[in-house]
């Protein structure tokens, strides 16, 4: 590399380092110490839970929010990445935020593609159920949605708690659409999981096709109702009524 071009990237690393670096000073401005305290415990950060080592600052969502909206357009793909990697989980949540914002600003095919690629990249940092619930519909299912599917059905084999419920929360961007026919057919693959929060992600999806079409939904419930784990089955019944709800979950003893 001759020196012009050493000396210009030089200076563009050390802009983008520039940009990294204010986002994560300004996220240390919302530093809530109650909430370091309490996040670790309510994403189970502890040794064996399903977040164990993941580190908090204690930064609120909105604040989040306020930050990626104000940054997305000048960070850079390897920025975003070098934030996506941190172990800090406000860090990496802030960047999903920013993924998306530009994954919604972008009007070409070529640069969502690009975005997705990148998300499917670096899927082992999309590490926890907030991280997937707050990117998984907004770029893989919108990027999936005229096109071929099977990816899902892949991540649905996984045997990978998160690319698992990536599966799952992407169909959500489906069913805005009153598309069902892919979370029906991943909710029967994934009847038998034995983890709660994909119990829970295949019952919240449930429960939003019965938004749309409560028949539907009760189509499905009324063929696997019986095999449905009861954390499943209370979230996909979360919205009936009361009736309704207890002849389900009598049903299902």
């Amino acid at each position: 590399m001759g020196m012009t071009k050493l000396i210009t990237a030089l200076k563009k690393q050390e802009r983008e380092s520039m940009i990294l670096n204010q986002i994560k000073a300004e996220l240390l401005q919302f530093v809530e110490p109650d909430k370091a305290e309490f996040y670790p415990k309510f994403f189970q950060a502890e040794k064996g839970g399903y977040g164990e080592g993941d580190q908090f600052i204690g930064v609120r969502v909105p604040y989040q929010r306020k930050i990626a909206k104000k940054y997305y357009q000048q960070i850079t793909l390897p920025d975003l990445e070098r934030l996506l990697h941190d172990p800090v989980h406000e860090y990496r949540s802030t960047a999903l935020i920013m993924l998306v914002n530009k994954f919604l600003k972008a009007k070409q095919e070529a640069d969502r593609k690009r975005i997705t690629e990148f998300y499917l990249a670096n899927l082992d940092y999309v590490n926890n159920w907030d991280l997937v619930d707050v990117s998984a519909d907004k770029i893989l299912g919108a990027y999936l949605f005229d096109k071929d599917r099977s990816l899902l059905y892949d991540l649905a084999a996984s045997r990978h708690l998160w690319r698992q419920r990536v599966a799952v929360i992407a169909t959500f961007y489906f069913i805005k659409q009153n598309d069902f026919e892919d979370t029906l057919k991943l909710a029967e693959k994934l009847l038998d999981h034995d983890h709660h929060l994909i119990h829970k992600a295949v019952g919240w999806m449930l429960r939003e096709i019965g938004n749309r079409s409560l028949e539907t939904e009760l189509e499905f419930l009324e063929k696997h109702h019986h095999r449905m784990p009861r954390t499943m089955l209370r979230y996909a019944i979360e919205k009936f009524e009361p009736e309704l709800r207890q002849r389900f979950l009598k049903q299902s003893l």
